[in-house]
Protein backbone atom coordinates (compact mmCIF):
# COMPACT_ATOMS: atom_id res chain seq x y z
CA UNK A 1 0.00 0.00 0.00
CA UNK A 2 1.26 2.93 -0.74
CA UNK A 3 2.46 5.12 2.27
CA UNK A 4 0.07 8.72 1.47
CA UNK A 5 -2.97 6.22 0.55
CA UNK A 6 -2.50 4.74 4.08
CA UNK A 7 -1.64 8.22 5.74
CA UNK A 8 -4.76 9.25 4.42
CA UNK A 9 -6.97 6.02 5.52
CA UNK A 10 -5.41 5.82 8.76
CA UNK A 11 -6.31 9.49 9.63
CA UNK A 12 -9.86 9.43 8.51
CA UNK A 13 -10.13 6.55 10.37
CA UNK A 14 -8.77 7.82 13.82
CA UNK A 15 -11.05 11.07 12.53
CA UNK A 16 -14.04 8.75 13.14
CA UNK A 17 -12.79 6.66 16.09
CA UNK A 18 -12.55 9.82 17.78
CA UNK A 19 -16.36 11.06 16.82
CA UNK A 20 -17.14 7.17 18.14
CA UNK A 21 -15.69 7.98 21.10
CA UNK A 22 -17.22 11.24 22.00
CA UNK A 23 -20.74 9.61 21.65
CA UNK A 24 -19.85 6.56 23.61
CA UNK A 25 -18.50 9.16 26.25
CA UNK A 26 -21.45 11.08 25.84
CA UNK A 27 -23.58 7.41 25.82
CA UNK A 28 -21.62 6.43 29.77
CA UNK A 29 -22.63 9.83 31.05
CA UNK A 30 -26.11 9.43 30.20
CA UNK A 31 -26.26 5.60 31.50
CA UNK A 32 -24.26 6.55 34.61
CA UNK A 33 -27.05 7.88 36.67
CA UNK A 34 -27.26 7.88 40.39
CA UNK A 35 -29.93 5.85 41.02
CA UNK A 36 -28.60 3.56 43.69
CA UNK A 37 -29.50 -0.50 43.16
CA UNK A 38 -32.54 -1.57 45.01
CA UNK A 39 -33.74 2.22 44.70
CA UNK A 40 -37.67 2.58 46.54
CA UNK A 41 -40.20 1.66 44.68
CA UNK A 42 -37.87 0.54 40.85
CA UNK A 43 -38.60 -2.15 39.37
CA UNK A 44 -35.59 -4.89 39.83
CA UNK A 45 -36.35 -5.65 36.19
CA UNK A 46 -35.60 -1.36 35.49
CA UNK A 47 -32.30 -1.70 37.67
CA UNK A 48 -31.22 -4.85 35.22
CA UNK A 49 -31.74 -2.90 32.43
CA UNK A 50 -29.66 0.39 33.60
CA UNK A 51 -26.92 -2.33 34.54
CA UNK A 52 -26.49 -3.71 30.73
CA UNK A 53 -26.76 -0.41 29.41
CA UNK A 54 -23.61 0.94 31.87
CA UNK A 55 -22.07 -2.26 30.98
CA UNK A 56 -22.44 -1.40 26.97
CA UNK A 57 -21.44 2.10 27.54
CA UNK A 58 -18.36 0.56 29.09
CA UNK A 59 -17.51 -2.17 26.50
CA UNK A 60 -17.93 0.58 24.01
CA UNK A 61 -15.91 3.25 25.19
CA UNK A 62 -13.18 0.07 26.27
CA UNK A 63 -13.31 -0.95 22.41
CA UNK A 64 -13.06 2.23 20.80
CA UNK A 65 -10.30 3.18 23.09
CA UNK A 66 -8.46 0.17 21.36
CA UNK A 67 -9.24 0.70 17.90
CA UNK A 68 -7.91 4.30 18.03
CA UNK A 69 -4.14 2.89 19.92
CA UNK A 70 -3.98 0.37 17.22
CA UNK A 71 -4.62 3.55 14.41
CA UNK A 72 -2.29 5.58 16.20
CA UNK A 73 0.18 2.82 16.47
CA UNK A 74 -0.23 2.28 12.68
CA UNK A 75 0.28 5.77 11.70
CA UNK A 76 3.63 6.05 13.95
CA UNK A 77 4.78 2.47 11.96
CA UNK A 78 3.94 4.99 8.64
CA UNK A 79 5.95 7.81 10.22
CA UNK A 80 9.02 5.22 11.08
CA UNK A 81 9.19 3.61 7.98
CA UNK A 82 7.55 0.28 9.29
CA UNK A 83 4.46 0.27 7.88
CA UNK A 84 3.38 -2.44 6.09
CA UNK A 85 6.31 -4.88 7.64
CA UNK A 86 5.26 -7.60 9.56
CA UNK A 87 6.01 -6.91 13.50
CA UNK A 88 6.74 -10.56 13.87
CA UNK A 89 8.54 -11.96 10.91
CA UNK A 90 9.83 -8.94 8.58
CA UNK A 91 8.28 -9.79 5.69
CA UNK A 92 5.61 -7.47 3.65
CA UNK A 93 2.26 -7.57 4.46
CA UNK A 94 -0.08 -7.72 1.33
CA UNK A 95 -2.18 -4.78 0.31
CA UNK A 96 -5.08 -6.64 0.22
CA UNK A 97 -4.65 -7.39 4.01
CA UNK A 98 -3.74 -3.51 4.29
CA UNK A 99 -6.63 -2.16 2.50
CA UNK A 100 -9.12 -4.46 4.50
CA UNK A 101 -7.64 -3.71 7.88
CA UNK A 102 -5.18 -0.57 7.64
CA UNK A 103 -4.31 -0.63 11.44
CA UNK A 104 -2.32 -4.45 11.10
CA UNK A 105 0.82 -5.13 12.42
CA UNK A 106 1.29 -8.36 11.12
CA UNK A 107 1.28 -10.96 7.96
CA UNK A 108 -1.93 -12.73 7.47
CA UNK A 109 0.38 -16.10 8.91
CA UNK A 110 0.94 -14.26 12.27
CA UNK A 111 -2.31 -12.31 12.53
CA UNK A 112 -3.29 -14.24 15.50
CA UNK A 113 0.13 -13.40 17.40
CA UNK A 114 0.32 -10.56 19.69
CA UNK A 115 2.15 -7.98 19.03
CA UNK A 116 4.07 -6.17 22.09
CA UNK A 117 4.39 -2.55 21.30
Amino acid sequence: MDLDHARTTLTAELESLDERARFAERTRAETSGDTEEGALGQHPGDYGSEVAEAMDSELLVDTVADQRRLVQEALERVEDGTYGTCAVCGTTIDDERLEARPEVATCREHADTPVVS
